[in-house]
């Protein structure tokens, strides 16, 4: 055999041994991956990095300084709550640390339902609520205390639910996040402001009318004007009101000027001398804030907080592109995203995540009901 051959010969068997190796190492890939992800079936194509989780991919960068959000947690309303935490987390790299606050018999739904893979990372304390601190600060109208919920009274409280943080970010239980919560964290408060809000003149999100309370974007449409206490205080009825369902709060002011006590003194004093607007159609949260808040508050940007998505109409007044764009989505109003196919419901339920008991579920209409 000549030289040439052999060297022929040798080329064929070296390549021969690299077909044998590559195919070797490539079933040993396939079968590492299939033991990572044992629900792929055989012959699918993996989605690498670009599909990743985001947790998966943030969870290392999870450093720096922290940012503190309160939110509460009713047992009816849970799925609300999972969303928005959902929608926080995944669009942030931010140290992210939440307070939620719920009552005794909610808390082993809310760990189990937190224990699920997406939000397994995330994290949180759980604290409970105590309601007998309302006790003689609220009306004994029956038709109320039916319609008023505890916890949506946590947010006078948060020093002492994060009794730590300087700085801290509350949010209501409808909303979805879906910008960098840092930016809104970092929300630039005036020297001498406890809180920033949105006001209620500052956007199309409230040029709309509230059914059967009327104009609801200005002070007359939440106090009693006519009420002697109101007046002592020489507030224009015409003032622009402003949200409290987004609360950027700087907690060394609320301390130093004892705002609590503040909100406090205004609810017992609306027990005793009813000074709220017989028109209102939100609950009775805002009207002392408003008192105490009253041109002592700064802005959040409008774009961190569109509201009145739970309103009818909520499609006419904003375009998709708009409601898009916006970092934060709130649905306040009658109807919830989670209760019932309310506009734009479809931005919430890409972040709802599924109880894992079964007993929360959205509820929706058939398809092509108008």
């Amino acid at each position: 055999m000549t030289l040439r051959r052999v060297n022929v010969v040798i080329l064929v068997l070296l390549a021969v041994a690299f077909l044998v190796i590559v195919q070797r190492n490539l079933l040993n890939l396939n079968d590492f991956l299939h033991r990572e992800n044992p629900d792929v079936a055989p012959g699918a194509i993996l989605p690498f990095e670009s599909e990743l989780s985001p947790d998966h991919r943030l969870q290392a960068e999870r450093t720096g300084e922290e940012i503190p959000v309160l939110i509460t947690a009713a047992e009816e309303r849970l799925g609300g709550v999972v969303a928005a935490m959902n929608s926080i987390y995944q669009n942030t790299k931010a140290n992210v640390v939440f307070t939620i606050v719920t009552l005794n018999d909610t808390v082993d739904h809310l760990k189990l339902w937190l224990s699920t893979a997406v939000l397994k990372n995330i994290k949180y304390k759980i604290l409970i609520f105590k309601p007998d601190i309302l006790v003689g600060k609220l009306p004994k109208d029956p038709l109320i205390l039916e319609a008023t919920k505890p916890l949506t009274f946590v947010r006078f409280y948060l020093p002492v639910y994060i009794p730590e943080a300087e700085k801290a970010i509350y949010l209501d239980d409808d909303i979805i996040v879906q910008g960098d919560i840092k930016e809104l964290y970092e929300t630039n408060l005036k020297s001498g402001h406890a809180a920033a809000f949105s006001d209620d003149c500052d956007s199309a999100s409230a040029k709309g009318i509230v059914r059967g309370a009327g104009n609801q974007n200005n002070y007359l449409g939440f106090l009693d004007f006519k009420k002697e206490a109101i007046k002592k205080l020489g507030m224009r009825a015409n003032t622009c009101s402003f949200n409290p369902g987004v609360i950027v709060a700087n907690l060394t002011e609320w301390k130093s000027q004892n705002v609590t006590q503040q909100l406090e003194h205004w609810m017992e004093l609306n027990v005793h001398e009813d000074l709220y607007s017989k028109t209102l159609a939100e609950s009775i949260i805002t009207p002392p804030l408003l008192i105490v808040f009253y041109k002592h508050h700064s802005n959040i940007d409008p774009m961190w907080h569109l509201r009145h998505l739970g309103n009818t109409g909520a499609g006419k007044r904003y375009s998709a592109q708009f409601v898009k764009a916006a970092k934060l989505l709130h649905w306040n109003g009658h109807y919830k995203p989670w209760g019932r196919t309310t506009t734009f419901s479809d931005m919430w339920d890409k972040w709802y995540i599924p109880d894992p008991t079964g007993k929360f579920h959205p509820v929706r209409r058939p398809t092509g009901d108008k």
